[in-house]
Formats: C-alpha cells, structure tokens, sequence
C-alpha cells in the first residue's frame, strides 16, 4: 500500500506541474515569419495568434497570391516554432520519459 501512496502523491505533483506549464503556455509568444521577415505572425503557446504584420511593400492589389502564400508561411513557421516550445516543456515536466503514442498533453 506504501507504494500506492507514492504513486497518487507523484501523481498529484505532475497534476500540478501540467497546470503550472499551461498557464506558463498561454504567456508564451512566438514569432514566425516568412519572406525574409516581411510577414510576421506572433503566436502564444496556445496557438492563438496575437498579432499580424505585413510590411507595406508586399501591399499590391494586383500581387495579392504572393502575400497570401508569405501569410500563410509566416502562420504555419509560428505553429511548428510554438509546437517544438510545448514538447521541450514537456520534456522538461516529464523528465525526458516517452509518452504513449497517440497521447497528447497538455489535454
């Protein structure tokens, strides 16, 4: 029984930490950009996007398609930037142990 009271303590503890690294998560913000920084997107760790920034030079009506592309760029660099974030946090929660495939946290 001794070691079921470790097990829901250790438990308890990781609930914690997972709640603590959320909030940490929802303060985080990345950039991601595209068109050698023309179009930026700043992104929190929990994928809302915060902010967008065009510079004015990519600003033509008759070129619309290549800012559309660089936006589109600038968003998925800002996902894959906050996605390797999330997973080094986890790592760090977790202590480098391999969650089961499928099993995504934080929920």
């Amino acid at each position: 029984m001794k070691n079921l009271g470790q097990m829901m303590k250790q438990a308890q503890e990781m609930q914690s930490k997972m709640s603590e690294m959320q909030d940490k998560l929802s303060e985080l913000e990345v950039t991601g950009s595209s068109g050698g920084g023309l179009v930026e997107i700043t992104m929190s760790g929990k994928h809302q996007v915060k902010s967008l920034k065009i510079d004015e030079s990519l600003v033509d009506k008759d070129n619309i398609e290549v800012l559309e592309d660089l936006a589109v760029a600038a968003l998925n660099d800002a996902r894959t930037k906050v996605d390797n974030a999330v997973n080094e946090k986890m790592s760090e929660l977790t202590g480098g142990l391999q969650l089961p495939p499928g099993l995504k946290l934080p929920f």
